[in-house]
């Protein structure tokens, strides 16, 4: 299995098929991707390959992570994830990893932050029904009774209330890729990515 690699949404628009059928479509700028370190399953315990991203001049890098990436032959990276490989000896370190990997009608799962909406209501956040909004009601958008009295006595982890909408990690499976520009490192997969504008997505192949 090949490894993937790291890329910037750069937005939405729609464009047509051969059918003339219209398609959602989402573009990615890949990032400058470097190999920067190798796992087996003699030295981690498992196969993969990690790779850093998003370069940064060296004085803005921790102590350590300048330190491992100058032990991998590679700097001036910010942040790292990994592939897991069946192979990871084909891959050697300070190796570029580009959009040449992937190709037209390639199935892909793409993994980023969602957006965040803040501290957000049950109707919001769990699409509940309101309350009535005339005849002297009092409880328009309240969450009402969040359960029974002396039994069970608590309420149940998990219970569906008001809190953090958004702002976590969500994966598209078997995305398809459209087209590939090798030309300007950039994917056009079909349909709608996770994040906002700018947002980091992980693309990794399917086997």
């Amino acid at each position: 299995m090949s490894i993937g690699l790291f890329g910037r949404k750069l937005g939405m628009t729609q464009i047509f098929s051969d059918e003339g059928v219209a398609l959602p479509v989402t573009f990615i700028k890949a990032e400058n991707c470097q190999v920067s370190q190798i796992k087996t399953v003699d030295t981690d315990g498992y196969n993969a390959v990690q790779v850093s991203y998003v370069q940064q001049p060296l004085h803005k890098l921790t102590k350590p992570q300048a330190g491992h990436l100058k032990k991998s032959g590679t700097n001036g990276f910010k942040y790292s994830g990994e592939f897991q490989t069946s192979d990871p000896d084909g891959y050697k370190l300070g190796q570029l990893v580009s959009v040449n990997a992937f190709h037209s009608g390639q199935k892909v799962d793409i993994t980023g932050r969602s957006i965040g909406k803040g501290f957000a209501g049950n109707q919001k956040r769990h699409n509940f029904s309101r309350g009535p909004m005339t005849h002297g009601s009092k409880n328009h958008r309240l969450p009402g009774s969040i359960g029974a009295g002396s039994t069970p006595g608590r309420v149940y982890p998990g219970k569906k209330m008001a809190g953090q909408l958004g702002n976590k990690t969500i994966t598209i499976k078997n995305s398809e890729i459209l087209f590939v520009s090798e030309s300007e490192n950039i994917l056009i997969v079909k349909g709608a990515l996770p994040g906002k504008k700018e947002n980091i997505l992980k693309i990794s192949p399917i086997e």
